[in-house]
């Protein structure tokens, strides 16, 4: 499996699979790995150490028709391109 981790990364699928393994508690998890008892409670409930995205998986806004061909046109225009660089 080929990983790609973020500069903040702190952890690795490794260290993921070795804390799910693991029976120590998640406070003692949390001091060795350096990072809080959430993260590592979030890591030993998953089913899989592969990274997840993070984009969110449903629009958290709806435009009206009006409003997409908007967003549409100034995605296209020049504008757009001006502004994202």
């Amino acid at each position: 499996m080929i990983v790609k981790l973020h500069k903040q990364a702190s952890s690795s699928p490794a260290i993921q699979a070795e804390i799910r393994q693991t029976t120590s508690t998640l406070v003692e998890l949390a001091a060795r790995y350096n990072v809080t008892v959430d993260t590592t409670r979030k890591w030993k409930q998953r089913e899989s150490v592969e990274t997840r995205t993070h984009t969110a998986h449903c629009l958290q806004t709806t435009l009206t028709p009006t409003q997409e061909r908007i967003v549409v046109e100034l995605r296209s225009s020049c504008v757009w391109a001006r502004m994202t660089r």
